[in-house]
Formats: C-alpha cells, sequence, structure tokens
C-alpha cells in the first residue's frame, strides 16, 4: 500500500515536525508514505471574493499536477463524510481488497480545497465540523491512518 499525503503550506514549527516524523515512522511498518508540501498563495488581510478565488485556483492546480492517475484520492473538506475510527479503517481495507494500492489524501491551504480538485477527488472526508489548521490536519490524519492499519491488521490501538 502506497500513501501520498499532498499538502498545502509548509511546516515550520519543530513540534510539528516532530510529530510528523514520529507518526512516518510508526506508519513505515505498514505502507510506504509520501509527503508531498506544496507552497501556498499569500492571503491579504482583506481579500475580496475575486482574490481567494485566484488564490484557490493557483493551488489547486498544483495539487491537481501533483496527483498521481493511479490512484484513489480522497479531499480532506469540511463537507466530506465523516468515520468513526474503526469505518476509516474498514473504507480503507475495502479499498485495498478491490484491487487499489495508492491512495492520495489531500490537505488543502487557508482556505480549503478549489472545486477543480473537489471535482477531481473520488472522495472527501471530514474529521470534524470544526476548522483546524493544516499543519495539525497533517498529524491527525497520519494518527488515524497508522490507527487504522493497527485496526486492520487487528493490532491493540487505544480506544
Amino acid at each position: 500500500m502506497r500513501i501520498t499525503i499532498i499538502s498545502v503550506g509548509k511546516l515550520k514549527e519543530r513540534y510539528w515536525k516532530n510529530a510528523i516524523e514520529e507518526y512516518s515512522k510508526r506508519l513505515s511498518k505498514y505502507c510506504k508514505l509520501e509527503i508531498m508540501e506544496l507552497p501556498d498563495e499569500k492571503t491579504p488581510e482583506n481579500s475580496s471574493l475575486a482574490e481567494e478565488e485566484q488564490i484557490l485556483k493557483k493551488e489547486g492546480q498544483r495539487i491537481i499536477k501533483a496527483i498521481k492517475q493511479d490512484a484513489l484520492v480522497i479531499a480532506l473538506a469540511i463537507k466530506g463524510n465523516m468515520f468513526s475510527s474503526e469505518q476509516f479503517a474498514a473504507q480503507i481495507e475495502k479499498d485495498t481488497t478491490q484491487g487499489i494500492s495508492h491512495l492520495i489524501f489531500i490537505i488543502g491551504g487557508s482556505l480549503g480545497l478549489s472545486k477543480e480538485v473537489m471535482d477531481r477527488a473520488d472522495r472527501a472526508i471530514s474529521f470534524s465540523a470544526m476548522t483546524f489548521p493544516h499543519q495539525m490536519m497533517r498529524v491527525i490524519l497520519l494518527e488515524q491512518i497508522y490507527r487504522a492499519m493497527r485496526i486492520i491488521k487487528k493490532e491493540p490501538y487505544h480506544k
């Protein structure tokens, strides 16, 4: 199983990097993990709707360019479907039994994801109706993928 995380924005804080490194190390036992950081566009303080659309479009073009054609694409979006950890694991397991060997998860920047990216995604999932910083979402996503792998392998995990 290959898992790619495409994320808009760069991690700057050491504590996020440490968490990513830890979960990447844990996941190496279960899958080949790749994390792609794409540059974000700076959003002016009082940006207009038109400016925000342009920013989303530019970031979206970068994301679509990075997507490999052989993968199932999963966008993280507030309006996506919510899963329990067990349901998330079951979905990943179902995907693999249907012959899918590459999952791409997409985390947008501060404005979210463009319509083009959402249209390209095969599925949209949500971790909450709340908004989280994209740096934190990377860690949460990696933790949930790790938890899913342990559930699939019937290994103990913290409930």
